[in-house]
């Protein structure tokens, strides 16, 4: 049976020893301090570099999907050049992934 650590989408998602059940999303609530960011050519369809270069895990990547749901619905081929998203800030991140 695998375990998923803090950081993984698949964190609260049941694992019976088989498979994993359903997803069970793990919301990233907007907060006062996120900031409004335009995606830049280098972080096209590239998240978990975004990820990397702001929270140091390029595991990180789904956040920004959880976070931005009116916006992005492919977690990849919608980080596109232009587009503006929400982002949490490393520390109320970390809160809301218990870390």
């Amino acid at each position: 049976m695998a375990a998923y650590n803090s950081e993984s989408p698949w964190y609260n998602t049941v694992n019976n020893g088989e498979y994993l059940e359903q997803l069970k999303i793990r919301p990233i609530p907007a907060e006062r301090d996120d900031v409004l960011y335009t995606i830049e050519p280098q972080y096209v369809y590239r998240p978990d570099l975004l990820a990397y270069d702001l929270y140091g895990s390029i595991k990180l990547w789904w956040v920004f999907a959880q976070r931005n749901m009116d916006t992005i619905k492919d977690p990849v081929y919608d980080m596109t050049a232009g587009t503006q998203i929400y982002l949490p800030k490393g520390d109320s991140l970390q809160r809301v992934l218990g870390n």
